[in-house]
């Protein structure tokens, strides 16, 4: 298959490389040097690149919010992803709560602010800033007085943007990603994203510090993860913003069961990493049959096992990314995968550029397996300022 990848991070290299395994024809929107030898770069506009594939698959947020779908679907080229309308579900914070209370959902109780409007906390919330903010739009406060300073913090960074602030919830977050294709739901394996910067969860919220797949999760929780999906696609059905493409969960396992955080409209990053790495099955036919509305499934093929990521970052992110020659990598083997992210080849020196640089993938018959693969990997990473968290992984 023809296959148009939008997109140069993380999450599009682990794309990229479950389906090069498959044999698809590759082609890039963006350069990344994980991207050598599984494609061709085509770069340019993602719309004259599409030109003779049979599906383009589109990594980030941005372009989905921004209607790339419906514009490709308008010119008769499958695209996996949502509408712009459906992408709504990630793009405004404060039209999902909407939803989610409309269809009776299990999510915190929250209030909206208006650009503008006078607030002073009395008990601490989490703050929320409507629109897309890259996994770091998002400020867990202890107190009022941490929530007032949040709130003006959201404000300063998008005066015009409204405020979402929920209730301040305790428990354990798991990732819940379902395939959707209009209609049905199809879900992966349960992960969990790590997202505070700083060993102990602590520091502030990032795109992600690493991940890990699958997580201890009850049946019973899982079940309602997996239903609060199908009721969100029935939803979306309903109220003519059918949803296509992949429905990521974000899950709050509180002590009265599982409560909907918020959702994303793409693979999360690095959720996708160890996701990608467990698949043992062809990606390309789900992500097609999303595209065209029928699924061809009802389940996917899994490896036994667990795997582990780990993200290795500029000592100085999410503020500042790196700028430094990229020494060292591990070699990828059977047990150990290395996605790159914020990378680039700068007269053939390949060289750390972003915030997130790099997602090293451990995979093992069981989590402690996985995880010290993992770390072992990040251990041979050669970089001036390079940084992780060392506890990714230590609670499943």
């Amino acid at each position: 298959m023809r296959i148009l990848l939008v997109g140069g991070g993380g999450r599009e290299h682990a794309l990229a490389w479950v389906l090069a395994r498959h044999g698809h024809d590759l082609r890039f929107t963006e350069a990344n040097p994980g991207f050598e030898g599984l494609g061709r770069l085509v770069g340019g506009d993602p719309l004259d690149a599409a030109q003779g594939v049979d599906l383009v698959v589109i990594g980030p947020e941005a372009p989905l919010a921004a209607g790339l779908v419906d514009t490709l679907a308008a010119r008769g080229i499958p695209a996996f992803g949502p509408s712009a309308a459906a992408a709504r579900l990630e793009s405004s914070k404060v039209y999902t709560k909407a939803f989610a209370l409309r269809h009776g959902l299990p999510t915190a109780a929250a209030r909206v602010l208006a650009p503008g409007e006078r607030f002073r906390a009395e008990h601490a919330w989490v703050v929320k800033l409507d629109g897309l903010a890259g996994g770091k739009g998002v400020w867990v406060c202890a107190d009022a007085a941490e929530t007032d300073a949040a709130v003006a913090q959201a404000r300063a960074a998008r005066p015009d943007a409204e405020l979402l602030l929920e209730e301040v919830m305790v428990g354990a977050e798991v990732s819940v990603l379902g395939l959707c294709d209009g209609a049905r739901m199809v879900p992966l394996l349960p992960a969990r994203d790590h997202k505070r910067r700083f060993d102990g969860d602590l520091g502030p919220n990032t795109g992600g510090m690493g991940a890990v797949a699958p997580v201890a999760i009850t049946d019973a929780d899982l079940a309602v993860c997996h239903d609060v999906l199908r009721r969100s696609v029935a939803g979306m059905a309903a109220e003519g913003t059918p949803f296509r493409g992949v429905l990521y969960g974000g899950f709050m396992l509180t002590a009265t069961g599982p409560r909907l955080l918020e959702y994303n409209v793409r693979f999360g990053d690095p959720e996708c990493q160890p996701l990608m790495t467990l698949l043992d099955e062809d990606l390309a036919p789900w992500l097609l049959g999303s595209a065209l509305g029928q699924l061809p499934g009802d389940t996917l093929r899994w490896k036994a096992g667990a795997a582990c990521c780990v993200v290795v970052t500029a000592e100085g992110y999410p503020e500042r990314g790196a700028d430094a020659e990229l020494r060292a990598l591990p070699a990828d083997t059977a047990d150990l995968v290395v996605f790159q992210a914020g990378t680039a080849r700068v007269g053939g020196q390949l060289r750390a550029t972003g915030g997130r640089v790099l997602g090293i993938v451990g995979l093992g018959a069981d989590a402690d397996t996985a995880r010290a693969r993992a770390y072992a990997g990040v251990a041979e990473v050669r970089f001036d300022g390079a940084a992780w968290r060392t506890d990714i992984g230590a609670s499943w």
